[in-house]
Protein backbone atom coordinates (compact mmCIF):
# COMPACT_ATOMS: atom_id res chain seq x y z
CA UNK A 1 0.00 0.00 0.00
CA UNK A 2 1.60 3.05 -1.12
CA UNK A 3 2.37 6.10 1.92
CA UNK A 4 -0.65 8.34 2.35
CA UNK A 5 0.56 12.11 1.55
CA UNK A 6 2.17 14.35 4.34
CA UNK A 7 -0.12 16.83 3.96
CA UNK A 8 -2.74 18.13 1.20
CA UNK A 9 -0.57 21.38 0.10
CA UNK A 10 2.23 21.20 -1.94
CA UNK A 11 5.64 20.40 0.26
CA UNK A 12 8.59 21.84 -1.02
CA UNK A 13 11.92 20.60 -1.79
CA UNK A 14 14.77 21.09 0.16
CA UNK A 15 16.92 22.64 -2.42
CA UNK A 16 14.12 25.29 -3.25
CA UNK A 17 13.70 27.10 0.42
CA UNK A 18 15.05 30.08 1.64
CA UNK A 19 18.44 29.06 3.27
CA UNK A 20 17.37 29.47 7.09
CA UNK A 21 14.59 27.05 6.61
CA UNK A 22 16.34 24.77 4.94
CA UNK A 23 19.48 25.00 7.47
CA UNK A 24 16.56 24.39 10.32
CA UNK A 25 15.03 21.32 8.70
CA UNK A 26 18.24 19.85 8.25
CA UNK A 27 19.39 20.64 11.77
CA UNK A 28 16.16 18.69 12.79
CA UNK A 29 17.21 16.09 10.71
CA UNK A 30 20.31 15.65 11.71
CA UNK A 31 19.41 15.55 15.82
CA UNK A 32 16.19 13.33 15.05
CA UNK A 33 17.51 11.10 12.27
CA UNK A 34 13.85 11.98 10.10
CA UNK A 35 12.49 15.38 9.00
CA UNK A 36 9.30 15.57 11.19
CA UNK A 37 6.12 16.77 8.82
CA UNK A 38 5.06 19.76 10.51
CA UNK A 39 8.72 21.35 9.28
CA UNK A 40 7.79 20.59 5.77
CA UNK A 41 4.31 21.13 5.82
CA UNK A 42 4.69 24.54 6.82
CA UNK A 43 7.64 25.44 4.55
CA UNK A 44 5.10 25.74 2.16
CA UNK A 45 4.97 29.47 3.37
CA UNK A 46 8.38 30.58 4.24
CA UNK A 47 7.22 33.81 6.69
CA UNK A 48 4.49 31.67 8.76
CA UNK A 49 7.37 28.92 9.19
CA UNK A 50 9.57 31.37 10.90
CA UNK A 51 7.04 32.80 12.67
CA UNK A 52 5.77 29.89 14.02
CA UNK A 53 8.95 28.27 14.93
CA UNK A 54 10.61 31.64 16.33
CA UNK A 55 7.17 31.65 18.82
CA UNK A 56 7.27 27.88 19.20
CA UNK A 57 10.95 28.25 20.58
CA UNK A 58 10.16 31.09 23.02
CA UNK A 59 7.30 28.81 24.73
CA UNK A 60 8.85 25.28 24.85
CA UNK A 61 12.65 25.91 25.01
CA UNK A 62 12.54 28.86 27.97
CA UNK A 63 13.66 28.08 31.35
CA UNK A 64 11.62 28.77 34.05
CA UNK A 65 9.59 26.84 36.74
CA UNK A 66 7.80 24.39 34.38
CA UNK A 67 9.86 21.29 33.23
CA UNK A 68 10.21 20.49 29.29
CA UNK A 69 8.35 17.17 30.12
CA UNK A 70 5.30 19.56 31.63
CA UNK A 71 5.17 22.08 28.45
CA UNK A 72 4.92 18.84 26.61
CA UNK A 73 2.13 17.83 28.76
CA UNK A 74 0.21 20.41 27.74
CA UNK A 75 0.85 19.97 24.55
CA UNK A 76 -0.21 16.48 24.35
CA UNK A 77 -3.47 16.85 26.99
CA UNK A 78 -4.80 20.13 24.29
CA UNK A 79 -4.15 18.62 21.42
CA UNK A 80 -6.27 15.91 21.99
CA UNK A 81 -8.95 17.92 23.29
CA UNK A 82 -8.46 19.30 20.04
CA UNK A 83 -8.48 16.07 17.81
CA UNK A 84 -5.05 16.47 16.82
CA UNK A 85 -3.74 13.67 15.49
CA UNK A 86 -0.20 14.70 14.67
CA UNK A 87 0.16 16.62 17.68
CA UNK A 88 -0.83 14.28 20.62
CA UNK A 89 1.97 11.83 18.78
CA UNK A 90 4.47 13.77 17.74
CA UNK A 91 4.46 15.40 21.13
CA UNK A 92 3.29 11.86 22.98
CA UNK A 93 6.79 11.06 21.39
CA UNK A 94 8.81 13.98 23.07
CA UNK A 95 6.72 13.81 26.32
CA UNK A 96 7.88 10.23 26.72
CA UNK A 97 11.45 10.93 25.84
CA UNK A 98 11.63 14.38 28.17
CA UNK A 99 10.34 12.49 31.37
CA UNK A 100 11.71 8.84 30.49
CA UNK A 101 8.24 7.63 31.16
CA UNK A 102 7.01 5.55 28.46
CA UNK A 103 3.23 5.16 29.63
CA UNK A 104 2.69 9.22 30.84
CA UNK A 105 1.73 10.34 27.19
CA UNK A 106 -1.03 7.82 26.53
CA UNK A 107 -1.98 8.23 29.95
CA UNK A 108 -2.23 12.36 29.91
CA UNK A 109 -3.64 11.95 26.09
CA UNK A 110 -6.26 9.43 27.00
CA UNK A 111 -7.30 10.80 30.40
CA UNK A 112 -5.21 13.17 32.43
CA UNK A 113 -6.71 13.37 35.43
CA UNK A 114 -6.33 9.27 36.02
CA UNK A 115 -2.55 9.50 35.07
CA UNK A 116 0.31 9.06 36.99
CA UNK A 117 1.36 12.20 37.62
CA UNK A 118 1.72 14.78 40.32
CA UNK A 119 -1.62 17.12 41.82
CA UNK A 120 0.42 20.22 40.69
CA UNK A 121 0.95 18.73 37.17
CA UNK A 122 -3.25 17.65 37.00
CA UNK A 123 -4.15 21.81 38.27
CA UNK A 124 -1.69 22.78 35.38
CA UNK A 125 -3.51 21.07 33.07
CA UNK A 126 -7.08 21.51 34.01
CA UNK A 127 -6.27 25.23 33.58
CA UNK A 128 -4.33 24.57 30.44
CA UNK A 129 -7.93 22.67 29.50
CA UNK A 130 -9.57 25.44 30.42
CA UNK A 131 -7.78 27.67 28.09
CA UNK A 132 -7.97 25.56 25.56
CA UNK A 133 -11.74 25.26 25.61
CA UNK A 134 -13.17 28.29 27.33
CA UNK A 135 -10.67 30.89 27.72
CA UNK A 136 -13.40 32.98 28.17
CA UNK A 137 -14.20 31.19 31.27
CA UNK A 138 -11.22 31.72 32.76
CA UNK A 139 -11.35 33.97 36.49
CA UNK A 140 -9.52 34.36 39.64
CA UNK A 141 -10.35 30.80 41.28
CA UNK A 142 -8.26 29.62 38.19
CA UNK A 143 -5.41 31.76 39.20
CA UNK A 144 -6.09 31.10 42.74
CA UNK A 145 -6.17 27.22 42.45
CA UNK A 146 -2.80 27.31 40.03
CA UNK A 147 -0.76 29.15 43.05
CA UNK A 148 -1.96 26.59 45.89
CA UNK A 149 0.28 24.31 43.72
CA UNK A 150 3.21 26.85 43.80
CA UNK A 151 2.39 28.10 40.09
CA UNK A 152 2.52 32.10 39.91
CA UNK A 153 1.23 34.43 37.47
CA UNK A 154 4.32 33.94 34.89
CA UNK A 155 3.60 30.26 34.92
CA UNK A 156 -0.20 30.87 34.49
CA UNK A 157 0.88 32.70 31.21
CA UNK A 158 3.01 29.74 30.02
CA UNK A 159 0.47 27.70 30.66
CA UNK A 160 -2.16 29.90 28.76
CA UNK A 161 0.53 30.76 26.04
CA UNK A 162 1.47 27.39 25.15
CA UNK A 163 -2.57 26.29 25.16
CA UNK A 164 -3.08 29.07 23.17
CA UNK A 165 -0.30 28.61 20.26
CA UNK A 166 -0.92 24.75 20.02
CA UNK A 167 -4.64 25.37 19.38
CA UNK A 168 -3.58 26.88 16.63
CA UNK A 169 -0.94 24.47 15.78
CA UNK A 170 -3.77 21.89 15.90
CA UNK A 171 -6.21 23.72 13.64
CA UNK A 172 -3.99 24.48 11.49
CA UNK A 173 -2.45 20.66 11.50
CA UNK A 174 -5.65 19.31 11.02
CA UNK A 175 -6.79 21.41 8.10
CA UNK A 176 -3.64 20.54 6.11
CA UNK A 177 -4.44 16.96 7.09
CA UNK A 178 -0.61 16.56 8.63
CA UNK A 179 0.16 13.28 9.26
CA UNK A 180 2.50 12.21 12.04
CA UNK A 181 5.39 10.84 11.02
CA UNK A 182 5.82 7.06 11.45
CA UNK A 183 9.12 7.26 13.37
CA UNK A 184 7.19 8.99 16.34
CA UNK A 185 4.80 5.60 17.24
CA UNK A 186 7.82 4.15 18.77
CA UNK A 187 10.27 6.83 20.51
CA UNK A 188 10.42 7.02 23.76
CA UNK A 189 9.00 3.67 24.59
CA UNK A 190 11.22 2.26 26.47
CA UNK A 191 12.58 4.27 29.39
CA UNK A 192 16.48 5.41 29.14
CA UNK A 193 19.21 3.31 31.00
Amino acid sequence: MPQPPIGRFPIPELHDLPEDIRARILAVQEKSGFIPNVFLVLAHRPDEFRAFFAYHDALMDKPGKLTKAEREMIVVATSNANQCQYCVVAHGAILRIRANDPLVADQVAINYRKADITERQKAMLDFAMKVSTSAWAVNETDFAVLKQHGLEEEEAWDIAAIAAFFGMSNRLANVTSMRPNDEFYMMGRAPLQ
